[in-house]
């Protein structure tokens, strides 16, 4: 995934459904300057704060707990813009097509701005108005796709 991103120098990352951070904690070591990671389990939210603050990552991070579409939302009335989001939604749940509506409907992406999703081969993702496919590559049961705003195709 982050060899097809490449260079993240300068990015603004917003970590979507970001479990124990992973993720964005990945972009964060490759340059990324900021990083907003939303999650709203429990014990995902303990462990991915332990894990920022175990890597000396509070001052470039922030974690929102809190239902991923609703936080989007907010983030987007507050005028807050992202390059990069990164979203691993629950499987087999329909959390990846109430994700993407939010954010096409919301203005967080950036000019330019890149979606990546991660879901499994048998729950393809869903058309979202005002979001296109740049590519989709699977490997074993897991599918990357990379999105961008339509109007920026």
């Amino acid at each position: 995934l982050f060899a097809r991103l490449g260079e993240l120098g300068g990015v603004t990352v917003l970590d979507l459904y970001a479990g124990t951070g992973a993720l964005g904690i990945e972009a964060v070591s490759r340059g990324a300057d900021a990083l907003v990671s939303v999650e709203r389990a429990p014990r995902c939210l303990a462990a991915l704060r332990a894990n920022l603050k175990a890597l000396g990552l509070e001052a470039v991070s922030r974690v929102i707990a809190d239902d991923v579409p609703r936080a989007v939302r907010r983030l987007g009335r507050a005028g807050e813009r992202f390059d990069l989001l990164l979203l691993d939604p629950p499987y087999a749940s329909d959390e990846a097509r109430r994700a993407l509506q939010a954010v096409s409907e919301s203005g967080v992406l950036a000019e330019g701005a890149m979606v990546v999703v991660e879901h499994g081969k048998r729950h393809a993702l869903p058309a979202v108005e005002g979001l296109v496919v740049l590519d989709a590559r699977r490997y074993g049961a897991t599918v990357i796709t990379r999105l961008t705003a339509a109007d920026t195709g």
